[in-house]
């Protein structure tokens, strides 16, 4: 059976990582799963923990006034949902739904950002395949935008 540690080892985005940060965040970590139309996170919502996507699709939406909710991109297998936990005020930004059954990597942020905070060598790698995330977030969010108002 595979160690945590060999599970994320593996996982594309954290090729390359140091032996020794994996084993730091292996100690953050736990395997979880979802039914489809679960919510992995729900806007608002303490960020308390991301997840590594294993097996299965999360759409990341928005609420919308007076329509229903706004899918700004659907994430599948190797994929992070939820980027909120690494800057205060720790919330989260989206709605995340399980579209299918979903088999994850839960993370533990405040255990993570306390190791982060320990060793700012691993916080700066963090930050270095996180920030990435946040602007591909972002501009999923400026298309949907455009898609949904642009067209006035």
């Amino acid at each position: 059976m595979e160690t945590m540690d060999q599970i994320l080892a593996k996982q594309a985005f954290f090729a390359d990582f140091p032996a020794a940060f994996a084993d730091l965040i292996a100690g953050c970590a736990s395997n979880c799963h979802f039914k489809a139309g679960e919510y992995l996170l729900r806007e608002g919502d303490p960020a308390d923990r991301f997840f590594l996507l294993r097996e299965g699709k999360v759409a990341l939406e928005i609420a919308a006034p007076a329509r229903a909710p706004v899918v700004l991109t659907t994430l599948k297998e190797g994929q992070i949902v939820g980027v909120s936990w690494l800057t205060a005020p720790y919330r989260a930004e989206f709605d995340a739904r399980a579209m299918e059954p979903v088999r994850a990597i839960a993370i533990d942020a405040k255990c993570l950002r306390g190791k982060c905070e320990a060793d700012h060598h691993l916080g700066y790698e963090m930050m270095k395949r996180f920030l990435p995330l946040v602007v591909e977030r972002l501009h999923a969010t400026r298309m949907q935008i455009l898609d949904v108002y642009g067209q006035r």
